[in-house]
């Protein structure tokens, strides 16, 4: 704070003032933006980022001022920003050294950030792991559901889950490659809440295939059995999917689908309908 009010009584523009202020506030960091050094450029898309959504929810924050609630709404939007940088760069330290080896200390100085800054999101270290873990799993439930609300045939649906749940995978890589290697450092607690999460995915989708079956869209023996077979080969990608590799990931995702619906011995002419759906 002393830097940002030297910085604005030796005359420095107001703007420039601000701009190190905001900096301090949305990063964590000393406002050196306003005292002409250089700053992390990240930080700075961060901050333009935030300062469009600040200016989107002006007008929305000055009318319900008197009950607080815009800047409420802006405070959430950057505790979420603080919160998703400090997974980010706990993510790739951990996938790349290990949860063993790498300490709040190095997330913080990865990110340079002060150590409390950290501890102001995340009470430990098993804490930042919980998140990070369950975001993984959490990525592949909510593709789950967004397709369970859709309307179509069963077929359209699997076709559409097994598209996004592989897309799921491949963005949350580290996040689940992480979690199959230090989950067994999660409390009871975190661990319960996620093992939860994987239920209810098994749940939905069994009652999925069992829809598909009852109206002759799929032949398939045990639907239990169906799910987890899918479900494995479709959450193993996290280890064989290379982003250089030769397929996108959305030239995947059309592979996964189409093994997916023969797994099930989706109808010919049903398969047809649903590529059609998902092509429009």
């Amino acid at each position: 704070m002393a830097l940002r009010d030297k910085a604005c009584r030796s005359g420095i523009g107001a703007t420039a003032c601000m701009r190190g202020w905001f900096e301090y506030i949305l990063m964590g960091m000393k406002p050196v933006r306003a005292l002409g050094h250089t700053v992390n450029p990240a930080a700075v898309r961060k901050l333009r980022a935030a300062a469009t959504a600040a200016r989107t929810t002006r007008s929305a924050a000055s009318k319900s001022r008197s009950t607080g609630d815009g800047l409420e709404d802006i405070r959430d939007a950057v505790s979420r920003l603080k919160r998703e940088r400090i997974v980010s760069t706990a993510v790739k330290l951990f996938h790349d050294r290990g949860l063993a080896n790498t300490t709040l200390e190095a997330v913080a100085e990865q990110m340079n950030v002060t150590k409390p800054f950290i501890y102001s999101h995340f009470k430990s270290k098993n804490d930042l792991l919980a998140e990070i873990c369950a975001q993984g799993i959490r990525a592949s439930l909510d593709a789950l559901n967004r397709v369970m609300r859709s309307e179509g045939t069963a077929t359209e649906k699997v076709e559409a889950m097994a598209r996004e749940f592989i897309l799921a995978v491949i963005q949350n890589q580290g996040h689940i490659a992480i979690y199959t290697r230090e989950q067994k450092h999660l409390s009871k607690k975190d661990s319960d809440a996620i093992d939860e999460m994987r239920r209810e995915f098994d749940r939905k989708f069994c009652a999925l295939l069992g829809e598909g079956v009852a109206t002759g869209e799929f032949v398939v023996d045990d639907v239990q059995l169906a799910s987890l077979a899918i479900g494995g080969i479709v959450s193993w990608s996290y280890v064989w999917y290379r982003p250089s590799g030769r397929l996108t990931p959305e030239e995947t995702a059309d592979g996964i689908a189409n093994l997916v619906l023969a797994m099930v011995q989706a109808k010919p002419a049903r398969r047809k309908r649903a590529a059609a759906t998902v092509a429009a």
